[in-house]
């Protein structure tokens, strides 16, 4: 090697130290900002300045909401193509699904309520005590039921009451148009004007302490405008395509395909919302498999 020229390893050892220096200040620098973002919102407990109101508009709040459940969304909406297409294409799916809409139609109403307690209340409550709770439930436990149960039972007999209105107004078949107004019915008139303001109206009043402030609030132009817009935004870039799949499917599992959706969904959201709130670490193992 010729004098005063470096030898090529060790300029190559020393460009990678650079890289993992600068890459790690990175990774700290970014953990403040997530720190102090958090602490912000924690702080406040859903309380937000008057700064950050005005800053922060109900189609930017939707929008970073949006771009939060991206991910669990794609998860969910990969599965259910994957169903879709297995369905008419596969024979053992096409059998197996056939015989839940068979179950469907027999059991109507009772199956209807039975899958919506389990997909929007059950399920969730179980997983969040097996890996939250390290397997030990407790009465907060009890007191998430006593509201989840009937909230999510009567939510799922309209959704089925929507999709069998739909099918006898629209038609039971499948074709562009008929998909096409199914999801318009769905997202641009049950949802602004039922759905959203009935789920948003029902968790503020439980997180209230059942008092009668939310309803108060709730044929207000500003409650509208300021929690109703950004859940509206929030709800479409996730249950648009996933509606298009499941007004793909015959009506008998159109419902049981909704419930399955719902379930991937709320797991998936309650493992977010518990590892952002600082309950569990990214890297971290499940509380079910760490000791005491």
């Amino acid at each position: 090697m010729l004098p005063g020229r470096r030898d090529p390893a060790e300029a190559f050892a020393g460009n990678l130290r650079l890289c993992l220096s600068r890459f790690s200040a990175s990774l700290r620098r970014a953990k403040r900002l997530q720190k102090a973002r958090f602490c912000l919102i924690a702080w406040g407990r859903g309380e937000v300045s008057a700064a950050m109101q005005k800053s922060r508009t109900p189609l930017m709040i939707g929008w970073e909401a949006a771009r939060a459940n991206a991910v669990p969304a794609l998860i969910i909406q990969g599965i259910m193509l994957g169903l879709l297409i297995a369905y008419y294409t596969n024979h053992a799916v096409f059998s197996a699904l056939n015989h839940l809409a068979d179950y469907k139609r027999t059991h109507g109403l009772v199956f209807v309520i039975a899958a919506s307690i389990a997909a929007g209340a059950l399920i969730p409550e179980i997983f969040l005590v097996l890996f939250f709770q390290r397997g030990r439930p407790n009465s907060r436990n009890l007191r998430n039921l006593l509201f989840t149960v009937p909230v999510w039972g009567f939510d799922g007999s309209l959704v089925d009451l929507l999709y069998r209105g739909e099918a006898a107004w629209l038609g039971d078949v499948v074709t562009l148009p008929v998909v096409c107004a199914k999801i318009c019915v769905d997202q641009f008139g049950y949802n602004p004007f039922f759905a959203a303001p009935f789920g948003v109206l029902t968790y503020e009043w439980k997180n209230s302490g059942i008092s009668m402030r939310p309803v108060c609030d709730l044929f207000t132009w500003k409650h509208y405008r300021d929690k109703i817009i950004p859940t509206l935004l929030a709800t479409w870039a996730v249950w648009i395509p996933l509606m298009a799949i499941i007004y793909s499917l015959p009506l008998a599992l159109q419902f049981p395909l909704f419930g399955l959706a719902l379930s991937f969904w709320v797991l998936l959201l309650t493992y977010m919302t518990n590892r952002f709130a600082g309950k569990i670490e990214a890297d971290a193992p499940l509380a079910l498999a760490t000791p005491d």
